[in-house]
């Protein structure tokens, strides 16, 4: 995995930390202000949905770990990251998701995920 590959990677695994799902701040510095999700839901959301939604926070003693991460370049400034991802629950239980997000370098040098869609799996 190469260095760019590697930070791409750290970043998704940001975003599985609950102190930075509930900053906006945080989110702020890895999530595009043009950032548009389609959840597993089949629900969109805008940054502002997001930022709004992560707020209330989730329960705790939720896991979430990601594997089969892999890079893909658009551009220079452009990159496609698929993995995924598995939620454990407390109870024993895991929801597994295919995970998909664009990261886009942005102006200020920052890599920030301009896309990311979600889908259930088994």
């Amino acid at each position: 995995m190469d260095d760019r590959s590697r930070h791409l990677k750290q970043l998704e695994e940001r975003l599985f930390d609950p102190a930075v799902r509930t900053s906006r701040p945080a989110l702020e510095e890895l999530l595009s202000a043009e950032f548009r999700e389609i959840g597993s839901s089949g629900m969109l959301y805008t940054f502002g949905d997001i930022v709004d939604q992560l707020a209330d926070g989730e329960p705790e003693g939720i896991a979430r770990t990601l594997t089969g991460f892999e890079l893909k370049m658009l551009s220079d400034t452009l990159a496609l990251a698929t993995y995924c991802a598995t939620r454990r629950y407390p109870d024993g239980r895991e929801v597994k998701t295919l995970r998909s997000s664009i990261w886009r370098l942005e102006a200020d040098e920052r890599w920030r995920m301009l896309f990311h869609q979600g889908t259930l799996t088994r």
